[in-house]
C-alpha cells in the first residue's frame, strides 16, 4: 500500500520560512518523479514544483520561483519543499505526489498517481 505523508505545515509570518517533508512508503521511491501542489480555499489545486528522480533538476511555478526549493533523499524515501520569503498568498494546503517517469507533463496533476493527504500552511501578514 502506497502512502505519502506530508508534515511540517503550520502558521508563519510573512517573510518567514517553512520546510515541508513528504515521507513515502510502499513504492520504489527513486523510480518516481515527485511533485508538490497546493490548494487554497475556494481555488483549484495548482502546481508548485517537481523534482526529477535523481534530484538533479527541479522545476517550479513562476509564483514560487526563487523562493522555494525541492530536494529529495532517496535513501530515506523523503522529498522536501523548502519555502522561503513566504507571502500571505502562499497560504494553502500543500500536497506531495508521485508520478512515474513515463509521463510527459509533470506540471499537470493528472500525471501523478499517488497523493498525500496534505499539510496546511498559513502565512499571516
Amino acid at each position: 500500500q502506497v502512502q505519502l505523508v506530508e508534515s511540517g505545515g503550520g502558521l508563519v509570518q510573512a517573510g518567514g520560512s517553512l520546510r515541508l517533508s513528504c515521507a513515502a512508503s510502499g513504492l520504489t521511491f527513486s523510480y518516481y518523479v515527485m511533485g508538490w501542489f497546493r490548494q487554497a480555499p475556494g481555488k483549484e489545486r495548482e502546481f508548485v514544483g517537481y523534482i526529477t528522480r535523481s534530484g538533479a533538476s527541479q522545476y517550479f511555478a513562476d509564483s514560487v520561483k526563487g523562493r522555494f526549493t525541492i530536494s529529495r533523499d532517496n535513501a530515506q524515501n523523503t522529498v522536501y519543499l523548502q519555502m522561503n520569503s513566504l507571502k500571505p498568498e502562499d497560504t494553502a494546503d500543500y500536497y506531495c505526489a508521485a508520478a512515474p517517469p513515463s509521463k510527459i507533463n509533470y506540471y499537470s496533476s493528472r500525471s501523478y498517481g499517488y497523493w498525500g493527504q496534505g499539510t496546511q500552511v498559513t502565512v499571516s501578514s
